[in-house]
């Protein structure tokens, strides 16, 4: 199982960003794939992840209505549309795989860094 996270950057505050996540070794019904970040100082988070069963959503309240998931069965890839970035959205965001929403940190691979200045 491998995953890997791009499309970080540096934005300013109100700017979007789109995230993809490549992975391999599985399949999109095997595993529930989803986002989580991690700030300097700061657990971890789980940001999103879109179900395997039935695709459904799971969004943190603190991203809720700024970002969207999905995913391209086809090219094994899943995307995080963020708009409305604030500079508290800074962290390096790394996308994960598990049995359910809650267990995405199973697998997991190299992070993406996301900046946001006011």
């Amino acid at each position: 199982v491998q995953l890997q996270a791009s499309g970080g950057g540096s934005v300013q505050a109100g700017g979007s960003l789109r995230l993809s996540c490549l992975y391999s070794g599985f399949s999109f019904d095997d595993y529930t794939i989803g986002w989580f970040r991690r700030a300097p100082g700061k657990e971890r988070e789980r940001v999103s992840c879109v179900n395997r069963n039935d695709a459904n959503t799971y969004y943190a309240d603190s991203v809720k209505g700024r970002v969207i998931i999905s995913r391209d069965n086809a090219k094994s890839t899943v995307f995080l549309q963020m708009s409305g970035l604030k500079p508290e959205d800074t962290a390096v965001y790394s996308c994960g795989a598990g049995p359910t929403c809650l267990t995405i940190h199973k697998y997991w691979g190299r992070g993406t860094q996301v900046t946001v200045s006011s």
